[in-house]
């Protein structure tokens, strides 16, 4: 039966679900793209505020200068946000190619290998993060059951430049926890029913 009298039925109307995918890659694609920037130069930040702090205290007669080597912590939190950095600018190059070139993600290998890497980059932020907080709390409170004096109050300079750099690098491990989930969407989107129709590509 014709709908309307134009020889269209309701049931062989063409609906596209490959448009609603690709506007909600796009959306997805610019959120990811900006947090990764922010990845990016956060990280660059914390691993530079951290990596050039130091100050030098006279302590009964002796100069003592403290840095960031003196705390493993420390040394894993630059390492860290260092490797974020790097990574994030990696992605956000192959972000940024992905939107000139216009291509919806419908290669489930390169979705494994980016989730993946997202994953790696989150849990080790968040370790840092969570291991420099601990030691943060301890320089700044002391332990007076094992006798541990508090640092902070004789490197006030060096322990606040340390708190922005530590600052800096909790918004990165949150950014990358969100990083992680949309790139898990991206992933698992592609083994739902509306993932769209094409061949498969690798941007």
């Amino acid at each position: 039966m014709s709908y309307l009298g134009v020889g269209i039925s309701p049931g062989n109307v063409p609906v596209s679900h490959s448009m609603n995918v690709k506007v909600v890659d796009r959306r997805v694609r610019v959120a990811e793209l900006v947090l990764r920037c922010v990845i990016c130069g956060l990280g660059v930040l914390a691993a530079v505020l951290v990596g050039t702090d130091s100050q030098v205290r006279e302590i009964f007669s002796v100069r003592k200068k403290a840095k960031y080597t003196d705390m493993k912590a420390l040394v894993f939190l630059v390492i860290a946000n260092g490797i974020a950095a790097a990574y994030s600018l990696m992605q956000v190059l192959r972000c940024v190619v992905s939107m000139i070139r216009g291509h919806v993600l419908f290669s489930k290998p390169l979705a494994w290998a980016i989730f993946s890497g997202d994953q790696v980059m989150a849990y080790l932020t968040v370790a840092a993060v969570a291991a420099n907080a601990q030691s943060a709390v301890i320089s700044k409170l002391g332990q007076p059951e094992l006798q541990w004096m508090k640092i902070c109050n004789m490197y006030g300079k060096y322990c606040n430049q340390i708190g922005e750099g530590i600052a800096s690098a909790l918004l990165v491990s949150l950014s990358m926890v969100a990083i992680s989930c949309m790139s898990a969407f991206s992933l698992f989107r592609l083994y739902g029913g509306n993932k769209g129709k094409g061949s498969p590509r690798w941007w």
